[in-house]
């Protein structure tokens, strides 16, 4: 499936992922400029891989003590590891009127070099979940994708109702 934004949107090539942060940030660098930068996943949130503020929101939030919110977050950025691991060539796609998440950070739609869309392969696979609380055109689709894979107990799916 060759990924199709809705929004007008400006697209950075010559990207390959150099570290991941969790299942919704990643770092990129540049491959002819060296320049390294952290990009948001549009539209998703998953568990946190560290112990911070956060996760108390998340714990709170789902009811699931931090310690298996922590597993699960671990689980997800393992996910993503497995669809494109570090050195894995990107394009990113970001909205031009919605570039920046409220910590400033470049927010992005990773296509990944088959032109699917990282983004959704976490929603569809279930180790992600669809977030309003970084708006993106695509929002909307992506709540249905979490819920499909929430209805048919994809990835962390299979051991939670909600994260």
């Amino acid at each position: 499936m060759q990924y199709k934004a809705k929004a007008p949107y400006r697209v950075e090539t010559h990207y390959k992922i150099d570290a991941v942060i969790d299942a919704d940030s990643i770092y990129v660098l540049q491959e002819f400029t060296r320049m390294r930068k952290e990009i948001r996943l549009y539209g998703l949130d998953a568990p946190e891989v560290h112990i911070n503020r956060k996760m108390k929101q998340d714990e709170e939030k789902s009811r699931l003590p931090s310690a298996l919110l922590l597993q699960y977050g671990l689980m997800s950025r393992e996910f993503l590891l497995q669809v494109a691991p570090i050195g894995t060539r990107v394009t990113i796609l970001t909205e031009i009127n919605n570039e920046l998440d409220y910590w400033k950070r470049q927010l992005g739609y990773i296509i990944l070099p088959n032109g699917e869309c990282l983004n959704e392969i976490l929603l569809t696979s279930g180790y992600t979940k669809a977030s309003r609380d970084y708006y993106c055109s695509m929002l909307p689709e992506y709540q249905l994708l979490h819920r499909q894979a929430q209805m048919q107990k994809a990835g962390l799916y299979a051991f939670v109702e909600k994260f």
